[in-house]
């Protein structure tokens, strides 16, 4: 009888199977989490990397948007005729004052508007006062600039979120996306050459 409970004593508890199938959910939780930020990090050949999805728009004309100013600003506001006034290409840029990335590239935007190159601005889902306070501290690149309280522009454009970023040619029509902060490595490399391409074009 003693030997048969020395055994039980030594024999490791085995965990219920009510206890297994309240951490299953759990598990499944954490795996899929994993996968979705595996997505976002652009693992593997980067196919699942948000910057890497080609825009649906690319070799097409601008959606038709109209946009109001961001009250308070002296900035005209930003509709899509207004992409084909400038007979040069053009940066639109999609931004908030509440987007930590935002801040990282907007030395970048603001490199672009001392060499000349029209950056337009769509505020996105922000307070006005915020985003008067961000271009004041900041610096104000825009030549215009809309305010998308709603998202309607964003989303027609197939924003993923901001900051996101597109050059058009000087017929209006997007040639190229990017989805997250502009670098400087993204600058030399990707918008300056590109400009100067369509430039000559």
């Amino acid at each position: 009888m003693s030997g048969n409970a020395d055994q039980d004593a030594a024999r490791p508890a085995r965990p219920s199977r009510r206890k297994l199938m309240l951490y299953a959910p759990l598990a499944v939780a954490g795996v899929g989490g994993l996968g979705f930020w595996a997505m976002l990090r652009g693992l593997g050949d980067g196919s699942f990397n948000p910057r890497g999805v080609p825009s649906a728009l690319i070799g097409k004309t601008a959606p038709e948007f109209s946009l109001p100013g961001v009250e308070g600003l002296d900035l005209p506001p930003l509709s899509s005729p207004d992409l084909l006034t400038f007979d040069r290409p053009i940066v639109v840029n999609f931004w908030a004052s509440w987007c930590v990335p935002c801040i990282v590239e907007h030395p970048q935007l603001m490199a672009l508007h001392r060499q000349g190159v029209p950056v337009l601005g769509i505020n996105y889902k922000d307070r006005a006062p915020d985003a008067r306070n961000f271009l004041t501290r900041h610096g104000n690149p825009f030549t215009r600039l809309g305010a998308d309280f709603p998202g309607r522009t964003a989303i027609d454009w197939g924003v993923y979120g901001v900051p996101e970023s597109y050059v058009l040619d000087r017929r209006g029509v997007i040639r190229w996306r990017w989805a997250g902060p502009i670098t400087p490595e993204v600058m030399s490399e990707s918008i300056v050459p590109l400009i100067r391409s369509l430039g000559r074009a």
